[in-house]
């Protein structure tokens, strides 16, 4: 097998022809490492190579329904046993933990050949990738352009031809953001759906859900069935589909009745590129027969994004003591890091209780708007995916704020609630280009992005829709229709076709 063949096929085809004897697990991990190597200068997705652990794989066949098909983690949650688990972030270097987490396992138990770990902003904490510990990654369809992030190397791994489906996770929108970044499809799980164990219970307050980026929707649903189940200790024990994912995924989905809407929640500006995505879905979509009509959940997004800031703030300093404890030093820590170091170490547990409480009636107005819809449309993303360091502060900015905090000064004032223009400018500016996505984070709710649109530029850019609790499988039978209507396993980026020869039929093998 060449890389041109390999590259026709999603991970479902690859375990297919491991199956049937056309190529083995070593080929195609061979093909995989080969790639890898030949994109890593260009777009720095894989952080950590963890050959001499896939070759110890490989000593025992696979076996399961993924058998031989390489894989990479993110280093991020997603624990492998003797290997570190940095968080992007200089100040975790020495946490090695002693087992694999839950979704590790499983998916190695699936067959999965673990052989690397991707790139991610410092604690998971941006829609870019760019840590000071493993440097910048570079979007394989514009290298100018970020890949989106927290899951940004996953996706650019993916995009670039490395794997045909990666594990990520999101806490805010780290799934969707980079698939829509890169143009692939991701699905975030409902809360709990997917285990953190064992060494964690939840993310984020169970804010963040374990998936995974991959190029079909088939190899989602797989993935899924792979994933989904509790682990002992979990808090949640959701019910089980009324079948296999991979089998619900090609029902048809019936007329659905779907709410859509192109306006930022927080009132910050939307690209028209983003708009024209939507308008084009929602084309596509009533000429698959579904109703579809301009509707928005009546939830007040600005506070919304006050109470997902709140959580997130508070993330940094948990982070931070964690990596002391380890050995490591806050000075390790990242400018903006520190600054939400301060910023979170400044919230009382009276404020931070108040503001998770709100969670609840997030939850409630969108179970309201989703008793009459089925799903929500929107952008993924409020614009096309940003040029590396568009969204940064100014360097003057930046020059400032590193000084008050350095000084001191930053704590004293946020101590004296003298911040609430800077923490509000630091969310304005955080979230002005991925406004959408934090509200099925914070009502535990599924979502997906699906690539439909790519912008003048040639560059992707996703829409998102959001389900009810638990509506996994009405959100993949959507998902496999769009893709029927609508194909996107062929648009590869400019990176994927280098050296293709071979041109691959339209349909999965």
């Amino acid at each position: 097998m060449d890389f041109a063949h390999y590259l026709q096929h999603d991970a479902t085809a690859l375990a297919a022809l491991v199956a049937r004897g056309d190529t083995t697990p070593a080929e195609l991990l061979d093909l995989a490492l080969a790639r890898n190597a030949a994109v890593h200068g260009r777009i720095n997705a894989v952080c950590r190579l963890l050959e001499p652990q896939a070759r110890k794989q490989l000593l025992h066949r696979p076996h399961g329904p993924l058998a031989g098909v390489p894989f990479l983690i993110k280093d991020c949650v997603q624990d492998y046993a003797g290997v570190p688990t940095s968080f992007g972030s200089r100040s975790m270097r020495n946490y090695v933990p002693t087992e694999h987490a839950a979704v590790v396992r499983r998916y190695m138990d699936a067959g999965l050949v673990i052989f690397g770990k991707t790139n991610l902003p410092e604690f998971a904490l941006k829609a870019v990738t760019d840590p000071v510990l493993y440097g910048r990654t570079s979007n394989p369809w514009n290298l100018g352009h970020t890949p989106g992030g927290s899951s940004g190397g996953a996706a650019a791994a993916v995009a670039a031809g490395i794997v045909p489906m990666a594990a990520g996770n999101d806490g805010g929108g780290s799934l969707r953001i980079p698939a829509a970044c890169c143009g692939l499809f991701a699905l975030r799980p409902s809360r709990g759906r997917v285990s953190s164990g064992p060494a964690i219970g939840e993310v984020w307050f169970g804010a963040s859900s374990e998936g995974v980026l991959s190029r079909s929707v088939r190899d989602s649903a797989l993935a899924l069935d792979i994933l989904a189940g509790r682990e002992p200790g979990d808090p949640f024990d959701l019910a089980p589909p009324a079948a296999p994912w991979r089998e619900l995924v090609l029902r048809d989905p019936g007329k659905l009745r779907i709410g859509f809407s192109t306006v930022s929640p927080i009132g910050t500006e939307v690209h028209p590129e983003a708009v024209a995505a939507v308008h084009r879905t929602v084309d596509l979509l009533r000429g698959l027969g579904h109703e579809v009509e301009e509707a928005a959940p009546e939830i007040d997004g600005a506070a919304l994004a006050e109470s997902f800031l709140h959580m997130y703030f508070g993330q940094v300093p948990a982070m931070v003591a964690r990596g002391r404890a380890l050995g490591g030093r806050s000075g390790d820590v990242e400018l903006m890091s520190r600054l939400l170091l301060t910023l979170g170490g400044s919230v009382s547990a009276g404020r931070l209780t108040t503001q998770l409480a709100t969670w609840n009636d997030f939850a409630r107005a969108l179970a309201r708007f989703h008793a009459r819809y089925d799903l929500q449309l929107t952008p993924t993303l409020a614009h096309p995916p940003i040029r590396h360091g568009q969204g940064d502060p100014p360097r003057g900015e930046q020059f400032v704020l590193d000084l008050l905090q350095r000084t001191g000064v930053l704590g004293i004032l946020a101590r004296l609630g003298l911040l609430e223009s800077t923490v509000n400018k630091i969310a304005r500016d955080n979230l002005r280009y991925v406004p959408f996505t934090q509200l099925a984070n914070l009502t535990g709710t599924p979502a997906m992005s699906v690539p439909l649109h790519w912008t003048a530029a040639g560059l992707p850019l996703g829409v998102q829709f959001v389900g009810r609790f638990g509506s996994e499988d009405m959100l993949l039978q959507l998902a496999q229709q769009l893709e029927g209507a609508a194909p996107w396993f062929d648009r590869l980026s400019p990176l994927a076709r280098e050296g293709l020869s071979v041109k691959r039929d339209a349909v999965p093998a």
